[in-house]
């Protein structure tokens, strides 16, 4: 095990120097294997905490005179390795008694895969640590079942993310192959005319539509983008003779056919053959523009503020927003939120030009174009550059000037999966709806709460939750005041069970504070009784208990914890706690009665 650590913590310090991070996949997948299979040597070891970022202090001490990049990013490497352990110790205690009780039920010596799968998929416990324990056990994990589960749980994320309204037509159900590749106009152009190659309509080839019919066109030249790199397809019109096609989606086959979804409103028909003017809506390919020029602003920005390892995961580009997905180990402060936003809106402001370029990949390379790790590209490919501060590999369209996006502002920040964070902003007219948005909910909340004056509103909006804090006081201390009032009449009626008193009572509407007064109103009626209250909390649907045993009660063997968590378990709950004192939480609000009329039963059975 201490082999395994040292040698563990070495690879990944020199990972995350790099810039890698912990992921699900790729280098991040090898990075999260090796931390967490250290991270469960040292609990072998008796280690029973967090302990690699202290080791990882040991090897950059180790290593630093020949690697002095290791002690510039020492608290960024720590702060990863701290994380990503941390995650790990949430899910490992439960991992490991559920593959024990697995491992226990299991007849002969394979673990199924399904049993592995919903290890790794609802509980976060990695296959290879559930192999690994397994062959220490003397089994092994059935890898064929376990592969073919891992291959259904993909295809149907895979499905669910199919986009709505493409499903009617796949590349597989008819071939364009002898159309040949489109020539793209749409860099330099919105309108170009262009010959109809070919036309398909519910589910076959036609040389013709009418009138309201869908369809899928063909044509040579083409000024609408297709779908491709996270940028949404173009819409727009496709005329001739009268006739109007309106393209509600454009997308491109593998062999670079670009294909325009879309219905005939206007006209009689258009025809194979045709000579038409195609059209692109210009106002939402600008806004398109604009949206995907921020998102290689914001890209630069992230790594500028957060570091190198900051990498792209995902992009969609549309007319309304940027969402932009990257690699980082943890969420963005606020602070580091503004400063990314206003680092991207000096450039924009800064006015500077946005250059597209065809070049060889090498000549891209050694000119610092980003580029999507693990992405394909051929000898010749297209660099987008804004000044100095972003180059990028990029096939979509851009603004000529950073000048022309406006303003960027960021909307959200959130998590999409462990190690990669969402960012979702708006450039241009979106920020004034944006400010638009925000001034009118102002001014509501303001008209709410009787303001004039919208200034005084973060001083209002504070007296009022003071204001509500305080009523809250008083209505906990009347509901204990009535609590204690119902107490002579509760403790009246007691079972003598011989070596306990037993007082149970259902208080209805009432929270922990007002059992926990009630059963503080209980402590002085003698060291042998054990209480046992419910309160239900009618608008959440749930209920609690609460259980106390005097001195001579425990004595006997009684344990509030136990008893408690017994009681609870028939409403459909689960707790525990001390002997004297322990609560529980019930989801059923309707088996209250029956789980206090089995508390006899329940202390007599624990009573010595």
């Amino acid at each position: 095990s201490l082999r395994v650590i040292t040698d563990h913590i070495r690879s990944t310090t020199f990972m995350i120097g790099d810039g890698v991070i912990p992921s699900n996949v790729g280098r991040g997948y090898v990075l999260r294997r090796l931390l967490r299979r250290a991270a469960r040597h040292g609990r072998l070891l008796g280690i029973d905490r967090p302990f690699l970022a202290e080791v990882c202090e040991t090897v950059i001490k180790e290593n630093e005179s020949a690697y002095p990049g290791l002690r510039e990013k020492q608290d960024y490497i720590i702060k990863v390795i701290s994380m990503e352990e941390n995650s790990f110790y949430k899910t490992i205690d439960s991992g490991l008694e559920l593959l024990n009780d697995m491992i226990k039920k299991t007849e002969g010596k394979v673990l199924s895969g399904a049993d592995a799968f919903k290890l790794q998929d609802t509980y976060g416990f990695p296959i290879d640590l559930t192999r690994e324990i397994a062959e220490e056990n003397g089994y092994t994990v059935d890898n064929e079942e376990f592969e073919k589960y891992l291959a259904d749980a993909k295809a149907l994320a895979k499905s669910s993310r199919k986009v709505a309204g493409t499903e009617g037509w796949k590349s597989s159900d008819i071939s364009f192959k002898e159309c040949g590749a489109t020539t793209f106009t749409g860099y330099g152009a919105t309108e170009c005319e262009g010959k109809v190659l070919a036309i398909a309509s519910n589910g076959e080839k036609v040389d013709f539509i009418g009138i309201d019919t869908d369809a899928v066109i063909v044509l040579d030249n083409s000024a609408f983008y297709a779908e491709s790199g996270g940028q949404v397809g173009d819409t727009g019109v496709i005329t001739v003779n009268g006739s109007t096609f309106t393209v509600t989606n454009t997308t491109k086959t593998a062999e670079g056919i670009i294909l325009h979804h879309g219905t005939l409103t206007d006209g009689d028909a258009i025809n194979v053959g045709d000579v038409v003017t195609g059209t692109v809506n210009k106002a939402r390919r600008q806004a398109i523009m604009r949206n995907h020029t921020a998102a290689h602003l914001l890209q630069a920005a992230l790594r500028e503020a957060l570091g190198t390892h900051v990498e792209q995961a995902g992009q969609l580009v549309n007319e309304n927003a940027v969402r932009f997905d990257f690699s980082h180990f943890s969420a963005l402060t606020a602070e580091e939120i503004i400063k990314i936003e206003n680092r991207v809106n000096e450039i924009i402001l800064s006015g500077a030009p946005v250059v597209t370029e065809e070049m060889n990949i090498d000549d891209a390379k050694k000119k610092g174009a980003m580029a999507l790790f693990g992405e394909k590209y051929g000898d010749t490919v297209r660099v987008v550059s804004a000044g100095d501060f972003s180059t990028e590999l990029c096939g979509g369209t851009h603004v000529s000037n950073t000048g022309n996006i406006g303003l960027f502002r960021i909307i959200s920040e959130s998590s999409v999966a462990a190690g990669v964070r969402r960012i979702e902003g708006v450039t241009g007219l979106g920020v004034i709806n944006q400010i638009d948005k925000h001034e009118k909910l102002i001014h509501d909340t303001a008209a709410a709460l009787k303001l004039a004056n919208v200034s005084e509103l973060a001083k209002k909006a504070a007296a009022v939750a003071q204001e509500l804090k305080d009523k809250e006081k008083e209505l906990n201390e009347l509901k204990a005041e009535i609590a204690k009032a119902k107490a002579g009449e509760l403790f009246d009626n007691v079972k003598d069970l011989g070596a306990v008193k037993l007082i149970t009572a259902d208080l209805g509407e009432a929270d922990a504070n007002a059992l926990r007064s009630m059963v503080d109103s209980a402590k002085d009626k003698g060291d042998d009784i054990v209480v046992i209250f419910a309160g239900k909390q009618e608008a959440k649907g749930t209920c609690s208990f609460i259980c106390y045993c005097g001195k001579a009660a425990i004595a006997n063997g009684a344990h509030a914890g136990n008893i408690v968590r017994e009681v609870a378990t028939i409403a459909g709950g689960a707790g525990g706690g001390k002997p004297d004192s322990a609560m529980a939480g019930g989801k059923d609000i309707t088996k209250i009665a029956d789980a206090l009329n089995a508390a006899e039963e329940i202390v007599k059975a624990k009573l010595k």
